[in-house]
């Protein structure tokens, strides 16, 4: 290793333990991080919050190894704030209690406002979580919650809404590439590594800046012990144990598995998607983690071409909370194999996805009167409903030519059916009712 300094040289030095290799190479600046471009690229909303001079709480949401203590450190610096970090596994009431009378203290004492980082947030309970509320509001601390679960599910709602959320992404190879330069010219010596060697580390790491340099670490570790600076695939192979080569104990990185399970279940391969489900579960993956996922592909990769798949995948994972593994599994795979084998339309997705980008971009626009409900008189008698025409007493059941979109609002079409299973049956009727509509307005 090439970090050492004066101050580490000395009559106590042997004695002064030695910080790991992720902690010596941990960013002092923000333009030293590597990875999320798409908050700290100039413009990028956390990069403006640096530049604005004005702390606000946020909460940092991603998988391991990906900057959320970094950033909250770079945050403490760049704002001249008092640090105090605290771990939700470790934690409880009175160190929250103490490290707001810190924070006091040191508002009372220096006039420097305090950064207080929670790592694991998602592990507090409702009322410690609730504990830092009146202190956010107050403007005492400056609140930074680091979680790898989706903070709305894991976080209160009160904290939620005083918190802006930014979601950090793992590193690319791209990335996790430049942080190994980092490291070897920083830290590594005269080690060099051979290109197998060198993928294969960044494939060991699966996006996860500090794995990375834990394993960059132990491998430093392992060639001094045997006196190499040629570090080549088999010594890579050799000097990490099995559980570093296999994440989530399958042989391949966790989140490429599920993608390959996805990618098969869109594919219509029911046997890759097997082997893929049961790669997973093998590996000791939560059987209701792969549950949810399948839901979430019958509804983004099979939609209304077959509503049957949605109702199978949800099944599947009531089964499963009833009998547990390894019987459950069964109908996890049950409902693979069936989303496999369906027709295919990712149009519910597409049309969904418009939807919210239309009115993310548009203006809030008022309901029609006519779509509005009358339950007192006055609104009777202001018009409310009064032009509406009730479906079921119109020819067909349907009200050819009505408008039930906000008056002057541009003409939109979000839900373009396919031609696959049920969805051809859909479209059919789409375009007799949309015929429907042009005779109407012929008729005016």
């Amino acid at each position: 290793m090439q970090m050492s300094s004066a101050s580490d040289t000395g009559l106590f030095s042997p004695n002064k333990p030695k910080a790991p290799l992720a902690e010596q190479l941990r960013p002092k600046h923000l333009s030293d991080v590597i990875g999320q471009s798409h908050l700290l690229a100039a413009g990028k909303p956390l990069r403006l919050a640096f530049e604005s001079g004005k702390p606000h709480s946020m909460i940092l949401w991603g998988p391991p190894g990906t900057g959320k203590t970094t950033l909250a450190r770079i945050m403490s610096t760049e704002f001249n704030s008092e640090f105090i970090a605290l771990s939700a596994v470790l934690s409880g009431i009175k160190d929250i209690r103490n490290a707001i009378e810190q924070a006091q203290l040191v508002l009372q004492q220096s006039g420097r406002h305090t950064i207080l980082f929670v790592d694991e947030v998602h592990r507090f309970n409702k009322s410690q979580q609730d504990a830092f509320l009146p202190y956010v509001e107050q403007g005492l601390i400056t609140f930074v919650g680091a979680t790898t679960e989706n903070p709305s599910f894991e976080v209160n709602n009160a904290l939620l809404s005083r918190a802006q959320v930014y979601v950090l992404t793992a590193l690319s190879q791209e990335e996790l590439s430049q942080l190994f330069d980092r490291a070897q010219k920083l830290a590594l010596g005269n080690l060099q590594f051979s290109d197998e060697a060198r993928h294969l580390l960044i494939e060991f790491s699966d996006g996860d800046a500090r794995r990375l340099l834990n394993l960059l670490e132990q491998i430093s570790t392992a060639a001094e012990t045997e006196d190499i600076l040629q570090i080549s695939k088999d010594t890579v192979l050799n000097a990490l144990p099995r559980n570093a080569r296999n994440f989530d104990n399958g042989g391949d990185a966790f989140y490429d598995q599920i993608s390959a399970l996805h990618k098969s279940i869109r594919g219509s391969s029911p046997d890759a998607a097997l082997y893929w489900l049961c790669r997973m579960l093998d590996g000791g993956t939560d059987a209701l983690y792969i549950g949810r996922r399948l839901i979430r592909m019958a509804s983004e990769d099979i939609g209304l071409a077959d509503p049957r798949a949605l109702r199978l995948a949800l099944d599947a994972c009531e089964t499963y909370e009833r009998l547990g593994s390894p019987e459950g599994e069964l109908a996890l795979a049950q409902a693979a194999l069936y989303l496999a084998c369906a027709p295919k339309s990712n149009a519910a997705y597409l049309a969904y996805n418009k939807a919210r980008a239309f009115i993310a971009h548009d203006k809030s626009r008022r309901v029609p009167i006519h779509l509005r409900n009358a339950p007192t008189q006055l609104m009777k008698e202001i018009g409310h409903g009064n032009t509406y025409r009730y479906a079921h007493d119109c020819p067909e059941a349907y009200a050819a030519g009505e408008n039930y979109f906000p008056d002057e609002m541009p003409e939109v079409s979000f839900y373009q059916p396919t031609v696959y299973g049920l969805e051809q049956k859909i479209q059919e009727k789409m375009t007799y009712l949309r015929n429907l509509d042009k005779q109407a307005k012929h008729k005016i």
